[in-house]
């Protein structure tokens, strides 16, 4: 199976994003893991926030595979514990599944019709999360699922 993060806007630079990032590498040494950031759309003076994310859900499902497994992040999802994530990752692995694409949005969100397609809904919290705060939590996650999964000593 292979997991891809994939973020809407590119951010370089960042401490939390190098922390991030590291927590990706260190998944590389389970999976196939890969980070992929779609070019954030601009909100201009001409444009509405609607048709920001109907643009940027365009992109998406050019990098998307058909048959790829979404999960979105999103403030209304399901909260889910670190055994919980690692319990996901089991039954991905277990069902077979070729590649896993867990998306976060732009700052305005993503598109409904975008949303339709995500076969889970996950929320990293009940708050808003600054961007490079939840590319942090989900990559620290994934990686802790992963750790629990193998009965590696990180998951305390």
């Amino acid at each position: 199976m292979r997991l891809r993060l994939v973020v809407v806007g590119k951010d370089r630079g960042e401490p939390l994003l190098e922390a991030a990032d590291a927590y990706l590498d260190r998944m590389r040494h389970h999976l196939p893991v890969e980070l992929v950031e779609v070019k954030e759309v601009p909100l201009k003076k001409n444009s509405s926030v609607e048709q920001v994310k109907a643009e940027e859900a365009q992109r998406l499902e050019k990098i998307l595979a058909p048959d790829e497994y979404v999960v979105v992040l999103d403030e209304r999802g399901q909260l889910l514990t670190s055994p919980e994530v690692a319990g996901r990752l089991d039954r991905w692995m277990q069902d077979g599944l070729r590649s896993v694409a867990l998306v976060i949005g732009g700052p305005s969100g993503l598109d409904p019709s975008f949303m339709k397609r995500a076969r889970e809904r996950w929320a990293l919290s009940k708050m808003t999360l600054p961007h490079r705060m939840a590319r942090l939590v989900l990559s620290e996650q994934l990686y802790r699922g992963l750790t629990i999964l193998r009965g590696e000593p990180y998951h305390k």
